[in-house]
């Protein structure tokens, strides 16, 4: 792997960092993927916007839609990277993830409908993939689209009832991203179509969860008979899998971001290792706390280089199916880790969350261990991405399906 910037990369970065430095919304309070809290929905909103009319976000568009497809491939990696060095906050929802799928499979109608509202920020959108029986096997999904009304007509709807959940930023949406099945007889890949909701139509009820950290990053979606209009339905109907993994492929700009937010976390134990005291020294001076952190300084180099080799592998079209699911593992294993050791060092005081004048750091290093499961789940569970990397990556025989056991007599 030779991954060396260009000139004319590092000129961009440094434009980038001026313009963050210049245009964000401040500091983000806590780590992760998270939901802004609505009173700062305006000033993110109002930041994103910015960043589509400065050509730093919907880069790989086709040129008609405001992208510039003649930039450097790495363009979009360094943006995430330099808002995720500023600590600041991120263009929050699923647009990028939206905005892949209607570019890949949409109408050109839907393109010219949805796209400016993406770019001025009109709409936040949010993905409604994962189900309560149905998250990192996402084929399973039980949410029902019933078609109403003549095929090809304008009346022809889809009444849609079922349930959604682990919604990142929900209560923001305006737009949602849905799949839902469309034919349950068909295998169960192959029944499933794509979606554009908006997400005020009537019968949905979005209803924030509290997770453990206090804060509401994710809702639950319910939808009871939910009519949308035909014209809404991504790429054809029963191929909405084929559309979701395009989709989910497209979205490779926020992994040198989170080789940064590592790094960024590694500055914040060194400090808080000096700080801390152990035995009356500072704990940097004690030898199995230099060990340790020791140990995961080099993890971060490692999934720096890993970050690296996927980069380079994308720019000269050599990709290989494990890269993705070897950087996701990795990385949230060792984003856990970091946080893990950060509050065992501080003994009790760990304890302390946000609230509390005496927390270290405002709670930060609490609220960053109990999110860091999250990073372990999302874009599927580690377990079952391992399972994905023995058969995709290394060619090994497919895991058995046993048989559910006869019920007896």
């Amino acid at each position: 792997m030779r991954l060396e910037p260009t000139p004319e990369l590092e000129a961009f970065r440094r434009k980038v960092r001026a313009f963050v430095a210049e245009h964000s919304p401040g500091a983000k309070a806590h780590s992760g993927v998270r939901a802004p809290e609505p009173a700062l929905m305006p000033a993110i909103r109002e930041w994103t916007a910015k960043l589509y009319e400065a050509g730093l976000l919907g880069i790989d568009w086709p040129a008609q839609y405001g992208g510039r497809p003649d930039a450097h491939p790495l363009e979009p990696s360094v943006v995430a990277e330099e808002i995720a060095r500023a600590r600041t906050w991120p263009p929050v929802g699923a647009a990028s993830l939206a905005s892949g799928a209607l570019l890949d499979f949409g109408t050109d109608e839907q393109r010219a409908r949805f796209l400016p509202r993406i770019r001025n920020c009109t709409d936040v959108w949010c993905q409604l993939f994962s189900e309560p029986e149905a998250g990192s096997d996402l084929a399973s999904l039980r949410t029902r689209a019933r078609r109403e009304g003549d095929d090809g007509s304008d009346d022809e709807v889809f009444v849609v009832d079922g349930q959604k959940v682990w919604t990142t930023n929900g209560r923001h949406a305006d737009m949602g991203y849905l799949l839902a099945r469309t034919d349950p007889d068909a295998p169960k890949h192959k029944g499933i179509t794509a979606f554009v909701l908006d997400m005020r139509s009537p019968g949905i009820d979005v209803r924030p969860l509290r997770e453990i950290t206090g804060t509401t990053d994710f809702s639950e979606v319910f939808l009871d008979k939910v009519r949308i209009p035909a014209a809404n339905v991504i790429g054809r109907v029963n191929d909405g899998w084929r559309v979701a993994m395009s989709s989910l492929g497209r979205e490779r700009s926020g992994v040198g971001a989170r080789g940064v937010e590592l790094f960024a976390a590694l500055e914040d134990l060194l400090r808080l290792a000096e700080a801390t005291p152990v035995d009356r020294r500072p704990a940097l001076d004690d030898s199995a706390a230099r060990q340790a952190i020791g140990e995961l300084a080099a993890r971060v180099q490692v999934n720096a280089a890993m970050t690296g080799l996927a980069q380079s592998r994308m720019l000269h079209g050599t990709e290989q199916p494990a890269d993705a699911l070897l950087g996701k593992i990795f990385f949230s294993e060792l984003n856990h880790d970091l946080a893990d050791f950060g509050l065992r060092l501080q003994g009790t005081d760990g304890l302390l969350t946000e609230d509390d004048p005496m927390a270290v750091a405002d709670g930060w290093w609490q609220d960053a261990h109990l999110y860091s499961r999250a990073y372990t789940i999302a874009g599927g569970a580690n377990e079952v991405l391992r399972t994905q990397v023995a058969e995709r990556g290394l060619g090994m025989p497919r895991e058995p399906r046993w048989p559910s056991p006869t019920p007896k007599d």
